[in-house]
């Protein structure tokens, strides 16, 4: 137990390091370092959180398959990694907000509508809503089997991520194809596991 409470505030520091890290890059940017953000400072900042909201979605979803290989139990960690997907995306879209639209809200729902990139990407994020709100102890009681049928959400909310990514990709699809790849073989896991739970027979 001792060493759960311990891992618990490192992970915490971990997860919270990207956003430590990208603090440093706008510090430095505002000291006159114009390398630090690039050209275009804001579509920067915005492109950064939703490259780690992936990265967080990807070890979210990556839990279950590597309790399974490495005999650890990780899921007492998944809450973790889920909200701070959940974080990384709203700063995103907030960050979409404030740099690319300047705080005309009337815009998002113009942009939501019209391209098709942005409605895929708020929807995921809408999607995201529920599962960080229904992600405690308490709400997992009250809903019971339901709750894992909702969280279930996740693997279609990270299909609609991974597209939102691909759709805006011009030229480098590299990390898109990555994070697709990855996500194929979560689900092949996924599938794979479940296959073999259904043919082990019950005991009588």
């Amino acid at each position: 137990m001792k060493n759960i409470r311990f891992r618990k505030p490192l992970l915490f520091l971990a997860l919270i390091g990207p956003l430590g890290y990208l603090t440093f890059l706008i510090w430095r940017y505002s000291q006159g370092d114009p390398a630090a953000l690039g050209a275009d400072p804001g579509k920067e900042i915005m492109l950064f959180l939703g490259e780690w909201t992936l990265v967080m979605l990807m070890a979210t979803l990556s839990v279950t398959p590597l309790q399974s290989f490495l005999k650890v139990k990780l899921v007492r960690f998944r809450r973790m990694l889920g909200l701070f997907a959940f974080f990384y995306a709203s700063l995103h879209l907030s960050a979409y907000l404030v740099f690319l639209l300047e705080f005309e809200f009337s815009g998002l729902w113009a942009d939501v509508l019209k391209r098709p990139y942005i409605t895929v990407g708020f929807t995921a994020l809408l999607g995201m809503v529920p599962l960080a709100i229904t992600s405690n102890r308490g709400m997992q009681r009250r809903l019971g089997r339901n709750w894992k049928r909702l969280h279930r959400l996740i693997y279609p909310i990270a299909m609609l991520a991974i597209i939102h990514f691909i759709w805006q990709t011009r030229s480098d699809f590299t990390e898109p194809l990555m994070y697709s790849a990855a996500l194929a073989l979560i689900l092949t896991l996924r599938v794979v596991k479940s296959t073999r739970n259904r043919s082990v027979p019950k005991p009588l």
